[in-house]
């Protein structure tokens, strides 16, 4: 089932508790420095928060008994409709639960009439990056970050 995101601070939470076994290389580099909390509020701050698009895309998955499962932000950033986050809570992961959630966020671009929706998962993230292909995105961009201290 899905429902809204009710506010920021339900958010933050389940944004902190998917850090735990992350496999994607920011968030795991932001784990190095700072506290899950931490990391998941600056992430919402430097990024999530910014997107003018509309706050209720933004869905939180749950089992029919309303346990949290995870949660998809479809938002535009200004250039592109995007899947902005997608996560699958720890307890949770391996049971599927990612195709319904990137369906979902999906769903929710598609009804706003968009030619097509973006994405993007580190190459480490293979289970994503499978998800991903499931659902019929198009693999075309390779992005670089690089970093130094």
């Amino acid at each position: 089932m899905f429902r809204p995101a009710p506010d920021a601070e339900e958010l933050l939470a389940l944004m902190a508790s998917v850090l735990d076994g992350t496999l994607d290389a920011h968030g795991r580099d932001d784990l190095t420095r700072m506290s899950a909390h931490e990391a998941a509020t600056r992430h919402y701050e430097d990024e999530l928060a910014r997107y003018t698009s509309p706050r209720d895309w933004w869905r939180i998955a749950t089992l029919p008994h309303g346990e949290p499962v995870g949660f998809v932000l479809p938002a535009h950033n200004g250039y592109n409709p995007i899947i902005a986050y997608l996560a699958v809570l720890p307890a949770h992961r391996g049971k599927g639960y990612i195709d319904d959630l990137l369906a979902e966020g999906t769903r929710v671009l598609a009804e706003q009439g968009v030619p097509r929706v973006r994405a993007s998962t580190d190459l480490g993230n293979v289970p994503m990056a499978h998800a991903f292909q499931r659902a019929g995105y198009i693999d075309f961009e390779r992005e670089i970050n690089m970093t130094w201290s």
